[in-house]
């Protein structure tokens, strides 16, 4: 069932609403970046994500494919979210369309009980295997 769920960066200059179905799973990378910043996610269609604030704030960092803009508030550093144009099928089910990766640690209105009850599935993006789980998760 969704919910809506408020979030922001660090300093609260970044802030952002949306609406969730944690059923449906939340995924962590081994990839470079997410591997670096500990990024849990889960993706969102555009149409559940709201911008309320800081929009002037975020710095469009892009790497790899270029295909992913990866949000980074640039008082604080923290990447409350990312956004892509997406074509593929993703854990058993197609993607097309504009999403948000939504960082879950940045929700403040989540509880401890709702992420330890949220599933999360591994992807291999380190190996562009994005539908394999790698060898060993323990430290993502």
């Amino acid at each position: 069932m969704r919910k809506t769920y408020h979030g922001s960066c660090h300093c609260g200059a970044v802030r952002f609403e949306c609406e969730i179905d944690l059923a449906r799973g939340t995924s962590k990378c081994n990839c470079s970046v997410c591997a670096k910043t500990r990024y849990w996610k889960i993706l969102v269609k555009a149409d559940v994500f709201r911008l309320i604030e800081g929009e002037e704030a975020l710095t469009d960092y892009r790497f790899g494919s270029s295909t992913i803009h990866h949000l980074f508030c640039s008082r604080c550093g923290v990447k409350p979210f990312g956004r892509a144009l997406l074509d593929v099928t993703f854990g058993g089910e197609t993607l097309s369309g504009e999403y948000y990766a939504v960082n879950v640690a940045c929700l403040d209105d989540i509880t401890a009980g709702e992420l330890a009850e949220a599933p999360v599935r591994y992807e291999d993006g380190r190996n562009d295997n994005w539908e394999s789980r790698p060898d060993e998760v323990r430290h993502l």
